[in-house]
């Protein structure tokens, strides 16, 4: 069955690598055929003449921001709900899992008023703002299990050397939960990453878009004479980042699998 799935996950990976490289003409009378001539071209178009090299510079931008500040605001809230009670600690947990439950789309409008008011619809500031929030309680509900399961008498132990509290989080608790930090951060890339509905309802300046509107743009600036050789290359490109991202994180992942069934 994995065979089966990897097949499945792996041949249309193939396919569009291979149709990057060819002419729209050959993508239609030969799909599964090598290209004649190896259009490396296609990429250098889709890199300038298309735009994706500023949309994936704003995506960067955005993604990269985002993640660093929600993995570094998720880790110490799941931190401080699972290691600390306090008056009304519950309900902050509780509003978090709420926040998974609520549909994005029903908040777009609301979204567009609130940072057309803060002067930052349309940049890439409001769209990191918005991005952190979307993505916060899925990191606190993630974390929370993680920072819950790790032994009390290591932050005890930790404090008798005299590490105060934010000491004992960034140098004891946090390289301990390093297999779910891999984890949400990988989770959390792929969805930034791929998210559409949010920068097309507040981030309609074009020279802020990211790679999603930017490949739709392209995909239906030209009607039916799309040039699929630089499409498919633009493609590639937007997938790349998250094989890299796997690949980089890989270990931790497995570890963070494997973690519950060990002591």
């Amino acid at each position: 069955m994995l065979g089966l799935w990897s097949l499945m996950v792996l041949i249309p990976l193939g396919w569009t690598l291979l149709s990057s490289f060819k002419t729209s003409t050959e993508i239609f009378s030969s799909p599964f055929a090598l290209p004649d001539v190896w259009q490396f071209q296609n990429y250098a178009n889709a890199w300038s003449t298309a735009g994706i090299g500023n949309y994936f510079l704003n995506t960067v931008i955005v993604v990269g921001s985002a993640l660093i500040i929600v993995m570094v605001l998720g880790a110490m809230c799941a931190y401080v709900l699972a290691r600390y009670v306090f008056p009304g600690y519950r309900a902050v947990y509780y509003l978090m899992l709420a926040g998974l439950t609520f549909p994005i789309f029903l908040a777009i409008v609301p979204l567009f008023f609130i940072l057309k008011n803060m002067g930052l619809l349309n940049t890439l500031p409001g769209l990191i703002i918005v991005y952190v929030a979307f993505a916060l309680p899925f990191t606190v509900f993630f974390l929370f299990a993680f920072f819950k399961a790790l032994p009390h008498e290591i932050g005890e132990a930790a404090a008798i050397d005299g590490a105060g509290e934010w000491r004992t989080f960034f140098q004891v608790m946090l390289p301990m939960a390093k297999p779910g930090l891999a984890s949400v951060a990988i989770f959390n890339f792929l969805g930034l990453w791929n998210q559409y509905l949010i920068p097309v309802a507040i981030n309609t300046n074009q020279k802020n878009w990211v790679l999603s509107q930017g490949i739709v743009a392209f995909a239906g600036q030209q009607g039916y004479a799309v040039d699929f050789g630089q499409l498919f290359a633009g493609a590639v490109i937007v997938v790349v980042p998250v094989l890299v991202m796997y690949m980089l994180f890989q270990r931790q992942l497995q570890g963070s699998v494997s973690a519950g069934t060990m002591k």
